[in-house]
């Protein structure tokens, strides 16, 4: 059993950054895939981005290419995303994800991951 706890929530202006980190315990770290989903108030849980498991493939949602970034220490059972110039658009609770070990199929959506943290919130005030 996977578990997952999220920090570096808060919140920021518009323009600024944040750094969530999600540490994992009681796995092979490096054998999951990590993704981060995202959920504002009233609205479907959304994919923000993925990091895979041996090769570190990442898959970016549209709105987070170019502002998002995503990395892991594996030394450490971290994984890390890196927010910049956020959006008040961007605020909501940022969950974090692991997939089965070995996961090879589809990281995009939720159903490919066995694993979630409890979530952080993040609010970015205009």
């Amino acid at each position: 059993q996977v578990q997952l706890v999220e920090s570096g929530g808060g919140l920021v202006q518009a323009g600024g950054s944040l750094r969530l980190s999600c540490v994992a315990s009681g796995g092979d770290f490096r054998s999951h895939t990590m993704g981060w989903f995202r959920q504002a108030p009233g609205k479907e849980q959304e994919f923000v981005v993925a990091l895979t498991w041996g090769t570190g493939r990442t898959y970016y949602s549209d709105f987070a290419k170019g502002r998002f970034g995503i990395s892991r220490d594996n030394e450490k059972n971290t994984v890390f995303l890196q927010m910049n110039s956020l959006k008040p658009e961007d605020t909501g609770v940022y969950s974090c994800a692991a997939a089965r070990p070995w996961y090879n199929g589809d990281v995009v959506t939720p159903s490919g991951y066995a694993y979630w943290g409890q979530g952080t919130q993040v609010n970015v005030s205009s």
